[in-house]
């Protein structure tokens, strides 16, 4: 049998941070030799075990990634822009794994994470869920079969704490629709409509965002015709899949050669269906 997977948590007491935390845990493919925090985080020097189990594990929540004494193989983030920005550049510089599952990335720092694919293998998706992965198939599918005659309108529902919108996932799923219609989003991206705002122009991509509650993630694709309509929808009811997902490109990824994959890599949706 393999040794483990040796993971690092990069965001560790987020939400998503601690449930990864928990099920890799709970998965004797994996280890977990650390978790990140940034500076000045309260969090910084107590007992991971302490935070996830209840007892001890003899690893500690840092700031510094250089830090952990033991092996790394992959770090999984999922935390801010900036912080993984900061992560990226020290997977770079010792080789280590990195899947990215934080939103909010700009087109800048996604040039960045591309130069980085050049020296470590990366994993880098919105959305790490299984099913949203193969919404995104099976939305780029529908476009690439109907024209722009077909009205395209994106919602998405996450909790209120949610701080960017829309989400990394409604933004990908209107790229693949634009993509399809070979044009670029910037051009056709409707993402908000109020006043006298006149007909529907041909080819517009309608993205809407609703906050609130719990709302783990919600996101509807139309194609809206004239006497029909195809919806395609994705709920999640906990982030619980998402984790799952992580820990799926956590595994995939080790002893891949260097550069930038996508959950589609992971699944074998880049495929043709």
């Amino acid at each position: 049998m393999a040794d483990p997977v040796a993971v690092a948590v990069n965001g560790v007491m987020g939400r998503m941070g601690l449930q990864i935390t928990r099920l890799l845990s709970q998965n004797p493919l994996f280890r977990i030799v650390g978790g990140i925090e940034r500076k000045g985080h309260s969090s910084i020097g107590v007992d991971i075990g302490l935070l996830i189990q209840g007892k001890n594990s003899g690893v500690m929540v840092t700031d510094d990634p250089a830090s952990i004494a033991a092996r790394v193989d992959c770090i999984i983030d999922f935390s801010t822009p900036a912080s993984t920005m900061a992560i990226l550049e020290y997977a770079r510089k010792k080789k280590i794994s990195l899947v990215i599952g934080t939103t909010g990335i700009s087109k800048e720092d996604t040039e960045m994470i591309h130069q980085a694919g050049k020296e470590t293998a990366i994993v880098q998706s919105p959305n790490m869920s299984v099913l949203v992965n193969l919404l995104f198939k099976l939305v780029e599918l529908a476009a690439g079969t109907i024209d722009d005659g077909f009205d395209a309108e994106i919602t998405e529902a996450h909790h209120k704490n949610k701080i960017d919108a829309p989400s990394g996932t409604a933004l990908k799923l209107a790229d693949i629709i634009a993509h399809a219609r070979s044009k670029q989003l910037a051009e056709v991206a409707r993402y908000e409509r109020h006043g006298q705002i006149g007909a529907r122009p041909r080819g517009e991509i309608g993205i809407q965002t609703l906050r609130g509650g719990d709302i783990a993630g919600e996101h509807t694709v139309m194609f809206i015709g004239t006497g029909e309509r195809l919806e395609i929808t994705h709920r999640a009811t906990s982030r619980e899949n998402f984790a799952q997902g992580a820990l799926l490109a956590a595994q995939w990824i080790a002893g891949k050669n260097p550069g930038v994959y996508t959950m589609g890599d992971v699944l074998g949706l880049t495929k043709n269906l």
